[in-house]
């Protein structure tokens, strides 16, 4: 349904799969297509600073590389898709679950190798990449406006993530792991006698079934929604 406003409506959520403020995704959804650019922008700054990293992984799995490059690609496109009228809810679940995983992983990344990449990053760097990407976490939970995450949907998204996964860490298939790359060596001990690699893996991990379960539970409450509305309940 779409409000008087001519918005989407808002189902009434509970707060953890819907924190961000009413206000906040109705200014989101009217300026649309700003957001869109501003993601294609943040694509585009993003393709350019994983040069190094594409000019040192054979081409074929170049698709794996900008892993948050890619999530605001799919936002902007999830985003252009429903603005144009034809929401494609298996791009709206991967540009979820792109946004909820790599808007956290990055910043988790940044604070578990805080020491090194504060000698390697200028201050400025650092901030907005952290700040830059909890944005892509905001703006990841608006989507619940716009499409009812189907299971399908969700599963496509899984798919991805999960072989972004194997490749990132467990089996490259093609030259050497493909996550993004770190200051410090895989191997390097970090603790709770984890290496680098371990720890990377691990945050990522989470995330991607953070990300499902979000994406799943909302699926829940929208059909119960739903169903209360149709029984008179």
């Amino acid at each position: 349904m779409t409000a008087p406003t001519g918005l989407p409506d808002r189902d009434p959520l509970p707060s953890y799969l819907a924190p961000v403020p009413k206000t906040l995704e109705d200014l989101g959804l009217r300026f649309a297509w700003l957001i869109v650019a501003i993601n294609l922008v943040g694509t585009a700054f993003g393709f350019w600073y994983y040069s190094a990293q594409f000019a040192a992984t054979p081409t074929v799995m170049w698709p794996w590389v900008p892993d948050s490059p890619l999530a605001t690609l799919f936002i902007a496109l999830a985003i252009a898709a429903w603005k144009l009228g034809h929401e494609l809810p298996w791009l709206t679940a991967l540009a979820f679950f792109g946004n909820i995983v790599l808007g956290l992983w990055t910043p988790y990344t940044l604070l578990v190798f805080y020491e090194t990449y504060a000698a390697q990053t200028h201050p400025l760097m650092y901030q907005f990449l952290f700040w830059s990407h909890l944005a892509m976490v905001v703006q990841a939970f608006v989507l619940h406006r716009i499409t009812d995450f189907p299971v399908w949907g969700v599963a496509v998204a899984l798919v991805w993530y999960t072989f972004n996964l194997i490749v990132d860490y467990f089996v490259p298939i093609v030259g050497d792991p493909h996550h993004t790359s770190i200051p410090v060596p895989r191997d390097e001990p970090m603790f709770l006698e984890a290496d680098a690699l371990g720890l990377i893996a691990a945050g990522e991990t989470t995330f991607v079934l953070l990300a499902l379960f979000l994406a799943l539970a909302t699926r829940v409450k929208k059909c119960e929604l739903a169903s209360s509305e149709r029984t008179g309940g």
